[in-house]
């Protein structure tokens, strides 16, 4: 099947099913280079949390060829992102050489003098406002070993704790979900529960066009096994919403009283199971402990009947789908940004556990509760590894005088090094480095400057801040706030671990050369704790010895990965933790005996991240959204992505097939907000909420609801988030990209 890539994206524009099944066949993958590879390694895909296997033809010592790694669990398939990674060498714009600004403009300079500079930098801001004046601000997109150290230099090295990033704006609600209710974070399930599930509960998941190889594995089952079934809860009416068998479109901000409307249904129906939440789970209110009867008397007041005109939707609905889950052989629940970046996200989260614990739809077969992930290492890199300000590694926490004590004695510092006071987080970290309190910042494989919310006021506001930014690119919008821009590697052009949402390790080797001067953000990092006097502390210096010393460390903890050395990873497509053996296969699922080595002898189920051992349902009020809608702002704006785009579209939209068949960002508006508006598609719009507008144009369709616009975020040139409200979520500090008050205007010729 001669292809072009064109052609291949004109096919697979029609959907992301497309895009899987062709991107297997001969023809489809080949670079633009007419030399096919001489020999073939296999690799992981430098985009989303999926993390698909790939094999990776080079030739030359050149990328010239990619293509699914038929071994791995995406069984040879990719999207369209993935098919075109053979590109990412290639690209345009790349940075050769370490910049420094100089009279207002960036300048080439030598790598000692640009480290020079920052290394300054930080020891003169650390005389002046100690060690909290400092930060670090990271990213899912870097690997483990890159994380790991950053995260040790900073909070064992420099004392301080402002260590974030931009997982803390796409995964933190999900993170914060599972500690408070399992007492560890991650997933217990796996990518093969679709294969045993019967009913998939989607809510704030466009799979189709965010983590379509999952997907099509969903319709593989549901075209396998007719009595499976799709529920996709979504404000918008997304190509995953037009393969559900039951699609509910409640108003954005709602959620939770739709989940809370479920529960109330299964308590009055009795479909819970009573038996499993007296083995396995403690149920806590506002006031503390609680039983079922207290349960029943909280989820009274959301009766489908009272709650369900506040979300423009029919009790009928939720009860037919708090049946279908509930009475499901199998429930598999997956979700992402639409639930966790929410004021209510952390609720939101505990809810849908709630509901899995509820009735035992859980720790067995098709039967999870598994959230989707943005990034391909914000797992195994961030969550994993502690590097969020309130966190270390191996899930212990900064608060805990214990906790603190045993990661200084690993790290071989002196007790009372690591500071008992969390840093700032995201949020709260650019504003510390716009009012003084934060004076230098180190920002890595990340471009806060297009995704924070409300980026007007804090792209305005840092500029008496030390910045340095270590990014393969010189277009990528965070530049325009750096003092010092270091070239960095990318994806084969260095070596490290991801982790990914299934809780599986995978290695990248380094196959070739990065392009200039650029180097790898563990060689920067190690660079710099050199010039900081802290070579003795990061003595680990190279991706395997970090590894290897990360590897040691898990073993002290719930999240022991042990028996992953460098070996078994050179050779397995990843392996899954807790893999405490070097003779261990990994564990599919968490907390279920015989299959997860942490679980008591004797034990079918044990949640061994609580000292009961006993999950807790937490009983989680709905509360309005902070952005209600009035009559200077009747409208909602929600973002997201689309198939083509990845992020911030820094690499993705440079390739030009990608770039083509995405077009443009643009306002997906209703089509009776449009009639209302007298407005068409092509036509240029404003949007304007009380932190901002952006004009682009217009594309009216029946997707999002009336009431409801919808935008992505990849532009650079069009930047949604300066539209974008800042509240965010109490517990977990993720901001709220999903509901913002907006009205929307037509711009006149």
């Amino acid at each position: 099947m001669d292809l072009t890539r064109r052609e291949v994206l004109k096919l697979c524009g029609m959907g992301a099913l497309g895009v899987s099944g062709l991107a297997t066949l001969p023809g489809c993958l080949p670079s633009n280079s007419p030399a096919l590879a001489e020999t073939w390694h296999k690799g992981v895909c430098r985009f989303c949390g999926v993390g698909c296997g790939v094999m990776i033809g080079l030739r030359d010592g050149k990328v010239v060829e990619v293509k699914g790694d038929d071994l791995a669990h995406n069984k040879a398939k990719l999207c369209v992102k993935g098919s075109m990674l053979a590109e990412l060498p290639g690209l345009p714009n790349r940075l050769l050489h370490p910049l420094i600004r100089k009279n207002g403009k960036l300048t080439q300079a030598s790598w000692d003098e640009a480290m020079t500079r920052v290394a300054d930098a930080f020891q003169s801001t650390r005389q002046k406002l100690g060690p909290t004046g400092l930060a670090f601000y990271g990213s899912g997109q870097l690997y483990t070993q890159e994380s790991y150290t950053a995260n040790k230099l900073f909070k064992a090295g420099l004392k301080c704790n402002n260590v974030d990033g931009n997982p803390r704006l796409c995964m933190a609600s999900a993170a914060v979900g599972y500690v408070q209710t399992y007492g560890k974070d991650e997933p217990m399930g796996c990518y093969e529960d679709i294969e045993h599930a019967t009913c998939f509960f989607l809510i704030g998941a466009n799979a189709y066009e965010c983590h379509p190889v999952l997907f099509e594995r969903i319709l593989l089952r549901k075209r396998q096994d007719k009595r499976v079934k799709l529920i996709v809860i979504d404000p918008r009416r997304t190509k995953t919403a037009g393969y559900a068998d039951h699609f509910i479109q409640p108003l954005p901000g709602t959620d939770l009283l739709l989940l809370n409307a479920m529960i109330h249904v299964m308590l009055e129906d009795g479909l819970i199971q009573r038996d499993f939440i007296a083995e396995h789970c403690r149920i806590s209110g506002d006031g503390g402990a609680s039983d079922l009867a207290g349960s029943q008397d909280f989820y009274a007041d959301y009766a489908p009947e009272k709650v369900a005109e506040r979300m423009g939707i029919a009790p009928s609905q939720i009860r037919e789908i708090a049946y279908l889950f509930a009475r499901s052989e199998a429930t598999m629940s997956l979700w992402t940004m639409g639930i966790n970046q929410r004021t209510q996200g952390t609720y939101l989260n505990n809810t849908l556990h709630n509901l899995h614990l509820m009735t035992g739809q859980i720790c067995r077969p098709g039967a999870t509760p598994l959230s989707l992930t943005g990034q391909g290492n914000a797992c195994g890199g961030v969550r994993d590894t502690g590097t969020l300000s309130h966190l270390l590694p191996a899930g212990r926490l900064i608060k805990k005088p214990a906790h603190r004590a045993i990661v200084e004695k690993l790290w071989k510092v002196a007790p009372g090094t690591i500071s008992p006071k969390p840093g700032f987080h995201a949020m709260e970290l650019f504003k510390a480095m716009g009012d003084g309190r934060v004076g230098c910042a180190l920002i890595m494989a990340s471009n806060p400057m297009q995704t924070l919310p409300n980026l007007r006021a804090f792209r305005e506001k840092v500029k008496d801040c030390f910045i340095c930014v270590a990014e393969p690119f010189a277009d990528a919008r965070t530049l325009e706030i750096a003092d010092v821009v270091l070239p960095s590697a990318l994806w084969v052009e260095k070596e490290g671990v991801y982790g990914q949402t299934e809780r599986r390790y995978q290695l990248l080797e380094k196959l070739i050369d990065p392009p200039g001067e650029a180097r790898s953000d563990l060689d920067i990092l190690v660079d710099l704790a050199k010039r900081l006097g802290l070579a003795d502390l990061i003595s680990a210096q190279t991706p395997e010895a970090v590894w290897d010393e990360w590897r040691q460390f898990s073993a002290t903890s719930k999240y022991n990965f042990s028996g992953m050395t460098y070996d078994r990873l050179r050779k397995e497509r990843g392996l899954q933790w807790p893999c405490p053996t070097e003779d261990h296969p990994g564990t599919k699922r968490r907390f279920v005996g015989g299959d997860d080595p942490l679980v008591p002898k004797g034990k079918k189920i044990s949640f061994y991240g609580k000292p009961d051992h006993k999950a807790v349902i937490y009983l989680r009020p709905y509360e309005p959204t902070p952005e209600s809608r009035s009559k200077a702002f009747p409208l909602f704006l929600t973002t997201g992505r689309v198939l083509e785009q990845w992020h911030s579209g820094t690499i993705t939209d440079k390739v030009p097939e990608l770039s083509r068949a995405s077009g443009r960002a643009r306002f997906e508006i209703n089509l009776q907000d449009a009639h209302r508006h007298d407005i068409v598609s092509g036509q240029r719009v404003r949007v304007v909420s009380a932190f901002g507008e952006l004009t682009m144009e217009a594309f009216v369709s029946d997707g999002p609801k009336a009431g409801v616009i919808f935008a992505s975020f990849f532009d650079s040139k069009r930047l949604i988030n300066e539209v974008v409200a800042p509240h965010f979520d109490p517990f977990s500090k993720q901001p709220e990209f999903k509901v913002t008050a907006v009205r929307l205007e037509k711009v006149l010729a």
